[in-house]
């Protein structure tokens, strides 16, 4: 028994060596392999060191402390880690290994001089813990540049080969410092989470909170801003497409590829010590796609003047927004909204409902904001057709150094948009006590030839109030008129297959005065018409022009007898002997202009009649007699008015 006893002693004590000596020999690979990855980062030109390595056999648990490195070029700055602990360490393949968690903490990351604005940057992450990771044993293509762009490409190269099932990081400080011309200030980020990660994707990403605090440098007094934004979530976020960017042989790539599926958050707060406070209640934006042969990032910050003394050059400034423009160019974005926003100021608190951009369309909603005249507000604007790379390309050509923009270029504009819109604005009148109210001005365009459109129309719904600082418009305050109503719908249209153009109808209708519609017809309209900007090509281009049949209507509607009771008060009669005065004026006028023009006489008999009795409609039509060039019309109606109407069979009625 005695024998049995010892042999079991001498057996456990022999076991116990061999588990202790595996250890040790496992602990002494592991040992060596971590010494082997940081001789390849001295190798490669980085200061790289490390504390106590232990490795315990049963958990595989690989723990690292005191880690500390400095990369060197081509990023200049400092990286420290307090513990790197991995549990259930093990290879797959010859190129990567998986752990089921690896937790780290006491991550401080310094960068020096980052950018062309040489930004530094310090970010401090007390705690990160993942998930079922695997990823390479080492980096691979380390960049030999030492430009920013080669950094992040091999950022997200490295990001792209690591898959995890959860990545939690209950904070993130940093802290930015750009200069004293520039700024500096930190931002916090709590309870950020991903799930999912693999070739450069993430199913989900979400932040609980973040704040920030930026001092602004500026002439005159600096400012100090604040905010906090909450409940921030990205959902499907793919990196590969910024990779291609980055990437010299896929940078080509031209088609959309998306990067976002959603980015949303919750309520968000900003404030400046001058005063300024802004809340949003939240926003969102859905379907971010990139065109990885656009995206030129680096190239921009490249084009920066160094010398932030001295303002860009008007040369410099355009090539820059062009280069802006293209990059706009090479995103793409579904929708996106921005939800109820209160902007406060000392003057007062401002709000508006919603901003959203949806398949071309920019619109501001529900804004009620205080001015110096009172308060405004607007039911809704809207951008139809709205493209921020078409609008910078437009502006960039603009800038053209010792030159004013040639009328091309400002025709531009027209390809930029295709039309605007305005409803339900409430505006304080500057000197009159009744504010200015408008229903709908929506003003559109298409057909471009050239830079000009051959279609639009413009629709106004409106009330003014009768400015009583105008003349002109004394006798309607007189009168009793404080306010004009208008009812403004104009169309024009040019037909190329047959080269007419018509004005119709274009309806005036200033509610209790009158109402008017004119029509005008034009033919043989050539289309160089629309696309030269010579102004004497163009009038070269109009003498081929020829005019068509005119008709107006006008119903009045209380005009008439604000005409009379003006007369009456200037002549000091009676309203009726003011009527019968007119009608005889306009009898005897139309004698003269009968003597040369017998149609006249029909047009002269419809007038007096409209004038003779309230609430009629005048009708008056004019048809040429032949071809009648516009130009020639043009220069008869300015020296011969009379010879002019000649040129014309006139039709003219009156009815109730």
């Amino acid at each position: 028994m005695k024998r049995i006893l010892i042999g079991l002693i001498v057996a456990a004590v022999l076991g116990a060596g061999g588990w202790f000596g595996f250890n040790l020999y496992v602990q002494h690979r592991m040992t060596s392999e971590v010494e082997a990855a940081f001789e390849r980062l001295r190798a490669g030109g980085s200061k790289a060191s490390h504390g106590k390595i232990a490795f315990e056999q049963s958990s595989r648990t690989l723990t690292i402390e005191d880690i500390a490195i400095d990369p060197g070029n081509p990023l200049q700055g400092h990286i420290k880690i307090g513990a790197f602990k991995s549990s259930g360490v093990r290879q797959i393949g010859e190129t990567r290994f998986a752990a089921d968690g690896i937790d780290i903490s006491g991550v401080e990351i310094a960068l020096d001089e980052v950018g062309p604005g040489k930004l530094k940057v310090a970010y401090k992450i007390p705690q990160v813990t993942l998930r079922d990771y695997a990823g390479p044993l080492r980096v691979q293509n380390v960049p030999a540049s030492s430009s920013l762009g080669d950094v992040y490409r091999l950022v997200l190269d490295q990001f792209a080969s690591v898959t995890a099932t959860s990545v939690m990081i209950p904070s993130i400080n940093i802290s930015f410092d750009a200069g004293s011309s520039s700024g500096s200030g930190e931002a916090v980020y709590s309870g950020l989470a991903l799930q999912n990660l693999g070739r450069g994707k993430v199913d989900a990403m979400k932040t609980d909170r973040a704040t920030f605090t930026i001092n602004v440098t500026q002439p005159g007094k600096a400012d100090k801003l604040t905010g906090e934004i909450s409940g921030i979530i990205v959902n499907d976020f793919d990196s590969t497409p910024i990779l291609a960017a980055l990437d010299p042989q896929t940078s080509g790539d031209d088609s959309y590829r998306r990067v976002y599926r959603q980015i949303s958050s919750g309520p968000y707060a900003l404030k400046s010590a001058l005063g300024l406070r802004m809340d949003i209640d939240g926003f969102a934006m859905d379907d971010i796609d990139v065109q990885p042969s656009k995206l030129h990032l680096f190239e921009m910050f490249a084009m920066l003047p160094q010398d932030k003394s001295a303002p860009p050059t008007p040369t410099q400034m355009r090539e820059l927004m062009e280069k802006v423009a293209g990059f706009y160019d090479g995103i793409r974005i579904g929708k996106a909204e921005i939800g109820k926003t209160s902007i406060g100021t000392p003057q007062g608190t401002g709000k508006i409902n919603a901003i959203r951009y949806r398949q071309g369309e920019f619109a501001i909603e529900g804004v009620d904001a205080p001015s110096p005249q009172g308060q405004f507000k607007m039911e809704r604007f809207a951008l139809k057709s709205f493209s921020m790379p078409n609008l910078m390309s437009w502006a960039s050509g603009l800038t053209n150094p010792g030159q004013p923009p040639s009328p091309d270029q400002m025709l531009g504009l027209f390809r930029v948009l295709e039309g605007a819109e305005v409803k339900g604005v409430v505006a304080p009148h500057k000197n009159a006590r009744q504010p200015i109210t408008v229903d709908t001005i929506s003003l559109n365009w298409g057909q471009l030839v050239g830079s000009i459109p051959s279609k639009a129309s413009l629709v106004v719904k409106m009330v003014t109030p009768t400015d009583p600082a105008n003349p002109v418009l004394q006798p309607l305050i007189v009168a009793g008129v404080d306010k004009l109503a208008i009812d403004l719908d104009l169309g024009a249209a040019w037909t190329e297959a047959s080269g007419a153009f018509a004005l119709a109808p274009a309806t005036l209708d200033l509610g209790n005065l009158a109402k008017a519609q004119v029509s005008v017809a034009l033919a043989k309209v050539p289309r160089d018409l629309f696309t030269t900007t010579d102004p004497l090509e163009a009038m070269g281009q109009l003498a081929q022009v020829e005019t068509g049949a005119i008709e107006l209507s006008l119903r009045d509607r209380g005009g008439v007898d604000l005409v009379v009771a003006q007369f009456a008060r200037v002549q000091n009669v009676s309203r009726d002997a003011a009527r019968s005065a007119l009608v005889a004026m306009i009898r005897a006028q139309g004698e003269r202009i009968a003597a040369s023009n017998l149609d006249a006489r029909v047009a002269v008999d419809a007038l007096a009649g409209f004038v003779e009795t309230s609430g009629q409609t005048l009708s008056i039509k004019l048809t040429p007699f032949g071809k009648l060039p516009v130009l020639q019309l043009m220069d008869v109606l300015e020296n011969e008015p009379i010879i002019a109407l000649a040129q014309f069979r006139i039709e003219a009625s009156t009815g109730l």
